[in-house]
C-alpha cells in the first residue's frame, strides 16, 4: 500500500484550494521524490485557480512550481549527486507532465525530474531556496528566447547593456543577477523603495519607473556610459511601451530584441527593427530538458555554491503550511512589491 501525504488541490475551475490526502507516488527512473519544506507561489498559480489560465487539463489538480525540501527517494537513473537526505530546490510543476497531480508543488511530497533539481547549500533556508526555481527558469529562458546562450560572457570592451524592466520582481531580480554574470551593463527599473536593493543584485543604475522622465533618464545614462543598449527583458505587465520608448532612443540603426515575461498583450505596441518575443523555454522536449539542466544543474548550482547568485527578492512567509496556500495566493493577488510569498511546510 502506498503512503499518504497532504496536498492542496484545486477541485474545480474557480474554486478555492482544498486540503486532502493523496497517495504518495514512486519516482520514475529520472525523477526524485521530494518532501517539501517550503513552497513559493507565483502569479500563474492564482491565474489557474481563479481564471483557468493557462487551462488546467483535469481536476482535481495540484498547482505550483516552486519547492525546496529534502529528497526522499530517487529513480534508478538519477546521479549520485542527488540522494535521499539531500537538501534541494526544484521546479516541481505539472505543466510539462500533462497535468499530472503527482508533480505539482502544492503538496507535502512531490515528484520532479532530476534535471529540474539543484542542491540547496546548508547556509540557505528552505524558504530562501523555494523563491528561486520558476524565476531562474524564466530569467534564463529570456536569453535563449532571444538567441543569447546562457553561458555568454561579455567583456567591458563589448559594451553590451541590457534593460530589465521590473528589477525588484521575482523574475526581474533573477534577470538582474543573471545579466550581471553574463557581463552586461545592467540597467533596471523598480519602485522608489526598491532602488537600492536592486543595485545590490548587480544593476549599474536603477530608475524609478514612476518618474515622468524615466525613459530619458535611462537613455541618457546609456549614452553617458558609452554602451550599446539594444536588449531588454520586460518582467512586469504594462511596461512594453516604455521599454520600446527607451530602445527607440538607444538602439541606433541596429536591431533590438525584447523578451517579455508576461503574456504579450493582443494590441501590443511595436518598434521598427525590434524583435519582441514571449519568454518561454524550448518547445522541443529534448532541447527543453537540456536547457533546464543547464539552468539548474550548472548555472544555479554553481552560482549558489560560489555565492554569486543569492535568493531574491525578499521573502514574506504566510502561515498555515499546506492549508495556508489559499491565503498565500490571495496575498500575492492583492499585490506585493519586491517580495516573494512563501509558505513553510
Amino acid at each position: 500500500m502506498p503512503g499518504k501525504h497532504q496536498a492542496a488541490v484545486l477541485p474545480s475551475a474557480g474554486s478555492p484550494l482544498s486540503v486532502i490526502d493523496r497517495d504518495t507516488p514512486e519516482p520514475g527512473p529520472d525523477e526524485v521524490l521530494i518532501e517539501t519544506k517550503a513552497i513559493a507561489v507565483n502569479p500563474v498559480d492564482y491565474y489557474q485557480r481563479d481564471f483557468n489560465r493557462p487551462p488546467v487539463p483535469f481536476y482535481p489538480a495540484v498547482l505550483g512550481e516552486d519547492v525546496a525540501g529534502v529528497i526522499v527517494k530517487v529513480g534508478s537513473n538519477v546521479s549520485n549527486a542527488l540522494r535521499p537526505g539531500s537538501r534541494v530546490l526544484a521546479f516541481a510543476s505539472s505543466f510539462y507532465q500533462n497535468g499530472s497531480p503527482d508533480h505539482g508543488a502544492f503538496q507535502k511530497q512531490t515528484l520532479a525530474g532530476s534535471e529540474r533539481v539543484a542542491p540547496l547549500p546548508d547556509r540557505l533556508s528552505f524558504e530562501e531556496g523555494a523563491v528561486l526555481p520558476l524565476a531562474v527558469l524564466t530569467a534564463l529562458s529570456a536569453y535563449t528566447t532571444l538567441g543569447i546562450p546562457i553561458d555568454t560572457k561579455y567583456t567591458p570592451s563589448d559594451k553590451q547593456a541590457i534593460l530589465i524592466w521590473g528589477g525588484s520582481s521575482s523574475v526581474g531580480s533573477l534577470a538582474v543577477q543573471s545579466a550581471k554574470t553574463m557581463g552586461f551593463t545592467v540597467y533596471a527599473t523598480a519602485g522608489a523603495q526598491n532602488l537600492e536593493y536592486v543595485k545590490t543584485l548587480g544593476a549599474k543604475a536603477v530608475f524609478d519607473y514612476k518618474a515622468s522622465d524615466v525613459v530619458s533618464q535611462i537613455a541618457n545614462q546609456a549614452k553617458e556610459d558609452d554602451v550599446i543598449l539594444r536588449t531588454a527583458h520586460v518582467c512586469v505587465e504594462n511596461a512594453l511601451q516604455q521599454t520600446l520608448d527607451v530602445l527607440r532612443l538607444t538602439k541606433g540603426d541596429g536591431p533590438a530584441k525584447v523578451a517579455h515575461a508576461p503574456l504579450l498583450p493582443e494590441d501590443m505596441p511595436t518598434l521598427e527593427g525590434t524583435e519582441i518575443k514571449f519568454t518561454f523555454p524550448p518547445t522541443d522536449e529534448e532541447e527543453r530538458n537540456k536547457h533546464i539542466y543547464k539552468c539548474f544543474n550548472i548555472w544555479l548550482k554553481d552560482g549558489l555554491s560560489s555565492g554569486t547568485i543569492v535568493p531574491s527578492p525578499r521573502i514574506q512567509v504566510v502561515p498555515g503550511g499546506i492549508g495556508g496556500l489559499n491565503d498565500a495566493l490571495n496575498t500575492l493577488k492583492a499585490g506585493v512589491s519586491g517580495t516573494k510569498v512563501v509558505v513553510s511546510v
